[in-house]
């Protein structure tokens, strides 16, 4: 799989732009702040609905403009797809597959496959449970897109239960009766939604862990080996089977048992917007005990074997490197290249060439100013 074709129209620094890409590794080039980025995160978008650098839309519309297209081309063996992306800041998104509307965005969802990464992947390692949480969500979309609806379910099941608590939270506290039928509902519906996502994430754990391992040896050339473990906020201590009926009692027990403190604080306590994702190396918490170089060999890692799942199941993803060998000594980048010259498209950033490694040489693009043009 790769980007033939990447045109935008008010994405960010991008009044227009249109390049024609290739197989094998394209190069953005040019100083900090030029638009290299935007280019990478434009193609990310498409494949994802998100930005890596943002959580609203709204930044991704150039200053002025009412909304941003994106239009990219994508060539998966003998077929050739267009995705067309209409992003409107406080109104519906729109999408557009080979020029017909699609009824909603996430139906364009699975035509491009990208494994991205990026200096805020650090977080992966460093950050906060719901950074390792999206990362797990977002392959997961990726090698089942139906599982977007699953994870929209879930989130709007949680939405309305939230408010449920927090209007009954007064009542409780005052120690006035509070119906609580309606919420036995919403806790059926958030069981039901979130074991099967539950059950996902645990399988695709499981999935990763030797990759990862064999990705860290690859990367960081030296002892250390990474452990992963999904912790369950409703069983933090248990190794839960990826069973849904399994985990659909568990996740019930749990929020019988909870119930009483989540009418007092007036928030959901219990399912997988709680849950984490527990990197280890060896028998310590990477976060806290990895130093910088090791943090960065294991959330590379991680990506790489998001990566080898993606390819495991068809055809090979787009790699973007979005200016990542300025961060990594030079045993790292070396062994980086390596590892990923042989994909099927990498595309790379970078403020100058040199951080460039030359396992990596082929078409290159100098970026300035929002102007993009070919060496």
């Amino acid at each position: 799989m790769y980007v033939s074709h990447l045109q935008l129209a008010d994405f960010r620094s991008y009044e227009s732009a249109l390049l024609e890409l290739e197989p094998g590794v394209s190069t953005f080039v040019g100083p900090n702040g030029q638009g290299k980025t935007n280019l990478v995160e434009a193609i990310g978008y498409v494949a994802t609905l998100g930005s890596h650098r943002v959580s609203a839309d709204a930044p991704l519309v150039r200053r002025g403009a009412e909304r941003a297209v994106v239009r990219c081309a994508v060539v998966s063996g003998e077929r050739r797809a267009v995705v067309e992306l209409e992003i409107n800041p406080g109104k519906a998104n729109r999408a557009r597959l080979n020029r017909s509307p699609a009824t909603r965005p996430r139906e364009v969802l699975g035509v491009l496959r990208t494994v991205l990464f990026a200096p805020e992947d650090l977080a992966l390692v460093k950050g906060d449970p719901g950074d390792r949480r999206r990362f797990l969500d977002e392959l997961l979309v990726a090698r089942a897109p139906r599982l977007a609806a699953v994870r929209s379910d879930y989130e709007r099941v949680l939405k309305q239960r939230n408010a449920l608590l927090k209007s009954a939270s007064a009542r409780y506290l005052k120690r006035q009766e509070v119906d609580l039928s309606t919420l036995d509902v919403w806790d059926g519906h958030l069981v039901a939604a979130g074991a099967e996502l539950l059950a996902a994430r645990l399988a695709l754990t499981a999935e990763l862990q030797p990759l990862t391992a064999k990705a860290y040896a690859e990367l960081a050339g030296a002892d250390g080996a990474p452990v992963l473990r999904y912790r369950s906020s409703a069983d933090p201590d248990a190794d839960l089977p990826a069973d849904r009926e399994r985990l659909a009692e568990v996740l019930r027990a749990a929020l019988a048992e909870a119930r009483h403190q989540e009418l007092q604080r007036g928030v959901s306590l219990v399912g997988p917007h709680r849950d984490d994702l527990v990197l280890a190396l060896d028998d310590l918490p990477a976060k806290g005990y990895a130093s910088q170089g090791e943090s960065w060999s294991y959330a590379l890692a991680l990506r790489l074997s998001a990566y080898e799942l993606l390819r495991a199941d068809g055809d090979d993803p787009v790699l973007i490197l979005d200016d990542v060998f300025s961060e990594l000594d030079a045993a790292r980048r070396r062994r980086l290249a390596e590892h990923v010259a042989q994909c099927e498209q990498v595309l790379v950033s970078a403020a100058v060439p040199e951080d460039i490694p030359e396992e990596l040489q082929g078409a290159r693009f100098r970026v300035r100013e929002g102007e993009v043009e070919r060496d």
